[in-house]
């Protein structure tokens, strides 16, 4: 299996470990920013599934994402707003939403990796 260190992410993967937040409604995704709601908890069971299926691959992927600072996956998602012009992107990519960002992504490595 390859390290996290030497994957080299692409926006498809900061989209597929993303992908929990852009489900949601814009309307809800807003509120859940602005009130900095903790998303990843009411997947868990959800996630959990998923975590006995994930190849190494797919696991090294989603931990160099995880490990990647907030302000640079708000980058990326920016870049891929800017081509698919997804709102939840947009509300993801502003910087208001990085300390959202960060304790969602922390709660689902905790359920990824713990």
């Amino acid at each position: 299996m390859e390290s996290s260190k030497e994957v080299k992410i692409t926006e498809e993967d900061v989209m597929g470990v993303v992908d929990l937040f852009t489900r949601a409604p814009p309307v809800l995704l807003r509120i859940a920013v602005k009130k900095n709601l903790n998303v990843v908890r009411p997947f868990e069971s959800q996630i959990e599934g998923y975590k006995s299926q994930m190849s190494g691959e797919n696991r090294a992927k989603i931990e160099k994402v995880l490990e990647m600072p907030v302000p640079e996956l708000q980058e990326m998602l920016d870049r891929v707003y800017e081509k698919t012009h997804q709102e939840q992107l947009k509300i993801l990519a502003d910087p208001r939403a990085e300390q959202f960002i960060a304790g969602n992504l922390q709660e689902l490595k905790k359920v990824l990796f713990n």
